[in-house]
């Protein structure tokens, strides 16, 4: 019977071992920089759009709630009537999918689904929708122009005028 010997240096190939040293300096190296460097993060849009003075054009303030049959009901905080709807097994699963996020998030904190959403066209063509509750605020225009379209259209008037957007 042989012994094995056991060897430290056949344990973690050199090459490897440099390269994670390597890695985790620049890591290092990197965070100090930004840290001591006092790099501004990128501004939110909010700040931006604050910095630029650009103002809201239009804006609602409304509910969604689920119905049993799977429909979402969009309701209109300050007079009470259904802004929109979104019927069950539509192509309309942009807006169910970001309110399930942000029912997701509400739920997590506690929070029920009385608090309304603030939806805004700004001047500058953007799109926010933004949660009253948690104060989680969504650009809809990064989501491009179908996504926008399925938001924008809260914002029309009952009536089925047309919402005036300012130019650019």
């Amino acid at each position: 019977m042989t012994a094995v010997v056991h060897k430290h240096e056949d344990m973690l190939p050199r090459g490897a071992l440099v390269t994670a040293c390597a890695l985790v300096l620049f890591s290092l190296a990197v965070t100090t920089i930004v840290r001591v460097g006092n790099i501004a993060p990128s501004a939110s849009p909010e700040a931006l759009r604050a910095a630029r003075h650009v103002t809201p054009v239009a804006s609602r303030t409304l509910r969604f709630a689920d119905r049993a049959d799977g429909a979402v009901v969009i309701t209109d905080v300050k007079n009470g009537g259904v802004a929109g709807m979104v019927a069950p097994g539509s192509k309309s699963g942009f807006i169910r999918g970001v309110m399930r996020g942000l029912a997701r998030d509400r739920h997590m904190r506690g929070i029920g689904d009385q608090p309304p959403f603030v939806l805004t066209l700004w001047k500058d063509g953007e799109l926010s929708l933004v949660d009253t509750a948690t104060g989680r605020d969504l650009e809809v225009s990064a989501f491009g122009g179908t996504n926008r379209a399925d938001f924008a259209a809260l914002l029309k008037p009952a009536d089925g005028a047309p919402l005036e957007v300012a130019a650019k």
